[in-house]
């Protein structure tokens, strides 16, 4: 199915029992969101709110709330897409089999964007903020936010639709310091795109003209998130999978979208920011008020019977999940075509996605020898930490299959191969001092943190535990120790006030394992608030280590030492308890849980929706 626009891929979806409608009117302060929350986590359809309370607008959510509804809505164009990005990424593939890729010039067709002679669409129609569904997601966000936004900006010195960047940077349309209607606030971390062209229009002294699309034929949306092939545009690739040339025109010097449900004009002017924030954000915590460009509104769009659509972000996994499945699948072997020696790379996304990446690369620098120890994987693993958002990881974990086959996606099974086989007093590589997510506060400052890597190889050194060992019993000023999974036990501590109180801390702790002896099976510790909690599930596990440490700060071990700069240790220890400096959790608001079961009773538009 081939979409014009956002209300046929509902009608579509509706048809084939993928969607249901909201009749009852729905406050967009809080209630949506939750809406939306529990029916993803009950694995259910998408959702159109036929009534939102203060608007005359539709909203939809959960379009992509599940990888199997993602490739329905691409069913026609899911796989000539494949084949084209894949001819980008390795032409021979086509010398090899013609006949597999004899459909992807026709494909190709459709990628290029169409410009309208015309300027306005005529059944667009001007709006203003205020009309828009203004949702508020978690009860301690600044305002209201747009969180499907395709934004779009040019090159400065070299306008044009073909030099352009289509990115997805949340967008504030109230609260804070701005005068609704006449700002809003453009959020876009490092690494972006638009920031490329603002600083190009910062040096020319001029503002940045910048568009925000809302709404469209769904492939318009996913562009906006896509890590594309050099030079590969992200309208482009919105032809491509949506099978239609993306169409668009300016109109007073702005592009318009022929497409989209709602367009956003306006500018940002240099040396211009107003603070941003706070939002609940992908790794489970609120992003803190920070100065952020501002754009001074222009003119806002809508087309007649336009449908806003939305989606909410937390703790994973959320939709934004679904996301993440659908851009590996449409990419396939792009990451091995930039990093040789990469078989896979895994953004875990229990942990947030950024904070911690899986890895399977190659050693074949002795291919004569029987390899010892980690020499190629190193040399990939800096090649990942310096590719794109790849670079804004803390941890990453990587190793070479040899005997037996392993995938990233296994998690305990991954986790577990590496710690059978990594030398503690070799294998733990720190970076410090560097570029981290801006979304991550477990750091020293704003985009500011370190990185680890664990590379392992070669034989199996160890058996791991599998439960608690004697050795972790009892130990003194620490509450029982508890199994996460093989070689890894979550030890509770006192809660955590400072640096130097903590490094006290983890000392005792230490001494306190080295007068037992050796505890070679438990290769790692994690110091937390909350045993139980982090030894529930691997997903615990995942999220509140991996999110709540930074390697520098936060890495300890049992007779750690220091030879020739390299850090050693016996027994690895992570303080993954919450820092003073940390962003506060995500916690639902139980008013609004209460008040959103209306909802899900008898006689309610969601009832029979309930998680299984």
């Amino acid at each position: 199915m081939k979409y014009q626009n956002l209300e046929q891929c509902i009608i579509d979806l509706e048809k084939h029992g993928h969607l249901i409608r909201i009749h009852e009117e729905v406050d967009p302060n809080l209630e949506m969101a939750a809406i939306h929350m529990k029916v993803y986590e009950a694995g259910g359809p998408a959702l159109l709110f036929e009534n939102v309370k203060g608007s005359n607008f539709r909203a939809v959510s959960n379009l992509f709330g599940t990888i199997e509804r993602s490739k329905f809505i691409f069913r026609d164009t899911f796989e000539s897409t494949q084949n084209v990005i894949a001819l980008r990424n390795d032409p021979v593939k086509a010398l090899k089999n013609p006949f597999k890729y004899v459909g992807t010039g026709l494909s190709a067709r459709t990628a290029l964007p169409i410009k309208k002679s015309s300027g306005l669409p005529s059944d667009f129609q001007e709006i203003q903020i205020s009309d828009l569904p203004l949702i508020k997601h978690w009860k301690e966000d600044g305002g209201a936010f747009v969180t499907l936004p395709q934004v779009y900006s040019e090159d400065p010195e070299k306008p044009g639709i073909m030099n352009s960047n289509l990115g997805m940077y949340r967008v504030q349309l109230s609260g804070n310091e701005y005068e609704m209607n006449k700002e809003v606030g453009i959020h876009y971390q490092i690494h972006r795109g638009i920031g490329v062209h603002q600083d190009k229009a910062n040096k020319l002294g001029q503002p940045l003209k910048v568009s925000c699309f809302i709404g469209g034929p769904p492939a318009h949306t996913i562009s906006a998130i896509m890590p594309l092939p050099e030079g590969m545009s992200e309208l482009t690739f919105a032809g491509l999978l949506s099978g239609r040339h993306f169409r668009y025109s300016y109109v007073d010097g702005y592009c318009i979208s022929h497409d989209a449900d709602f367009v956003i004009t306006g500018e940002i002017h240099p040396g211009e920011t107003k603070p941003e924030g706070p939002f609940g954000d992908h790794l489970g915590y609120y992003s803190l008020i920070h100065p952020f460009p501002v754009m001074r509104v222009h003119k806002v769009y809508a087309r007649q019977n336009a449908i806003y659509p939305f989606t909410v972000v937390g703790r994973p996994p959320q939709e934004d999940t679904s996301f993440g499945e659908l851009i590996h699948e449409l990419t396939g072997g792009a990451i091995r075509q930039e990093i040789p020696g990469v078989k896979e790379v895994h953004a875990v996304d229990a942990a947030g996605v950024h904070p911690l990446l899986f890895a399977i690369g190659s050693e074949r620098y002795t291919p004569y020898q029987q390899v010892k120890q980690p020499a190629e994987l190193l040399t990939i693993a800096n090649r990942i930490l310096g590719t794109g958002q790849l670079s804004l990881a803390k941890y990453l974990f990587i190793t070479a299959e040899e005997k037996q086959a392993i995938s990233t996606h296994h998690i305990e099974n991954f986790l577990a191969y590496i710690l059978e086989r990594i030398d503690l007093h070799r294998d733990i590589h720190f970076q410090t001092n560097t570029t981290i997510d801006t979304l991550d506060y477990s750091g020293t400052g704003l985009n500011t943190g370190s990185k680890v890597v664990f590379a392992a190889v070669g034989d199996k050194k160890r058996d791991l535990c599998t439960e608690v060992p004697d050795t972790l019993k009892d130990m003194r000023g620490f509450d029982p120790a508890k199994m996460v999974m093989p070689g890894i036990v979550a030890i509770q501590g006192p809660a955590f006030k400072s640096y130097a109180e903590a490094q006290q801390e983890i000392n005792d702790l230490s001494d306190a394992i080295r007068e037992k002896g050796p505890l070679s099976s438990c290769p790692m510790i994690i110091l937390c608030d909350d045993s139980d909690f982090m030894s529930d599930t691997i997903n615990n596990f995942l999220w509140a280590t991996f999110t709540r440490s930074n390697p520098s700060h936060d890495i300890h071990g049992v007779n750690s030492y220091v030879e020739n700069k390299h850090w050693r240790c016996d027994n690895v220890i992570i303080d993954a308890r919450k820092k003073p400096h940390q962003a506060p959790p995500l916690i639902p608001d139980p008013t609004v849980e209460n008040n959103i079961q209306r909802f899900f009773s008898k006689g309610g538009s969601l009832s029979g929706i309930q998680k299984s």
